[in-house]
């Protein structure tokens, strides 16, 4: 028996079938399950908030379940362009970031996997922040649900690019993607979703059978093993050659582009030799190249590649043929751009 007080959960976690057996379990007629469900899209954060639902029936509810997993600490708004970074605390003191970035087509919502970061990439600003745990389905949900709400249900796009891998946290990526196209719930098209990985290759590969029609996200960072080795310590355990096989098999089984993020910094992986490296691997490959423009850390000695030795590097990339394009930063000002995330609030 539970005790009072005692929560089962958060509401964001519930699926349509655990609201049919919560209701029957509380002698509620069936479609009051339907209707509650109805407002996890809406973004809610407090039982009050459910309008169409009697005053003993939201009791029932506040009774049984957290409303929400994510309470809102902090809200920054970039000067240099719409983006806003919100800093949330989940139930038991983690703390993650998202970030709400405005294109032509709308709003995407960037969120967090994970409290923290196992992977240790040396220029990230997670690195050395610790790591706290894998989210649940319902805390990426609620993110979206959350932010969708406060751009007035704009979102779009959904990437989750955030603090944490993806692929390290598999079993509830693969849920919450599942339930983020649920027509009954966000409905949110997997062809407008992509998911980033720093290259855990039997993630990458197992996910093929997933057949969920994501777009693929590699952080490659460098055109051979050397250079990767010193940027991204899985590169270790995962050699270069096996992530491009990877990312090849993913885009041939799977049909879609595959996506390959390259940050240049200065002196490291942005001269034209590595263009032509990198040219050389990807050559006749259904892939495209994200350059970025790295976005420098504090406290950690890597310098963004120049201006003229990005334009100098991209053009290597087109006179091989291969599909480049050049990321427009979004939110540098407020910590919020590639890389820049946190999970200590002291540090937003």
């Amino acid at each position: 028996m539970r005790s009072a007080g005692i929560k089962l959960g958060d509401f964001y976690s519930l699926t349509l079938q655990d609201l049919y057996n919560w209701c029957e379990q509380q002698n509620l007629e069936s479609y009051r399950a339907e209707q509650i469900f109805n407002w996890q899209k809406k973004g809610i954060s407090d039982f009050d908030q459910l309008s169409n639902i009697d005053k003993q029936t939201r009791s029932l509810l506040a009774a049984d379940f957290d409303p929400s997993p994510l309470q809102l600490r902090e809200e920054y708004s970039s000067r240099l362009d719409n983006t806003k970074k919100f800093v949330f605390s989940l139930r038991d003191g983690n703390i993650i970031e998202s970030v709400l970035m405005e294109y032509r087509f709308g709003y995407s919502v960037c969120i967090s996997s994970q409290a923290g970061c196992r992977m240790q990439c040396r220029f990230c600003a997670s690195a050395g922040q610790g790591f706290g745990r894998d989210l649940t389905v319902g805390e990426m949900l609620a993110q979206v649900a959350l932010i969708n709400k406060m751009c007035d249900y704009g979102v779009k796009r959904v990437t989750v690019m955030g603090i944490g891998e993806p692929f390290d946290n598999y079993d509830n990526l693969v849920e919450f993607l599942k339930r983020l196209r649920d027509p009954t719930g966000l409905h949110i098209s997997l062809r407008r979703v992509t998911v980033s990985t720093c290259g855990l290759v039997d993630k990458m590969i197992k996910f093929i059978d997933e057949n969920l029609p994501i777009t693929l996200s590699v952080s490659l960072h460098a055109p051979n093993q050397v250079i990767r080795k010193k940027l991204i310590p899985i590169a270790v355990k995962y050699p270069y050659r096996q992530l491009i096989d990877a990312g090849e098999k993913y885009a041939v089984s799977s049909g879609r582009r595959i996506t390959y993020e390259y940050a240049l910094f200065a002196g490291i992986n942005d001269q034209d030799k590595h263009a032509e490296q990198l040219a050389a691997v990807l050559r006749d490959k259904l892939c495209h190249v994200n350059l970025i423009a790295a976005n420098e850390v504090p406290g950690l000695d890597f310098r963004s590649a120049s201006e003229p030795r990005i334009q100098s590097f991209k053009k290597v990339l087109e006179a091989n043929n291969i599909n480049v394009t050049l990321r427009r930063e979004l939110g540098s000002d407020i910590a919020a751009a590639c890389g820049q995330l946190r999970r200590s609030v002291e540090n937003a």
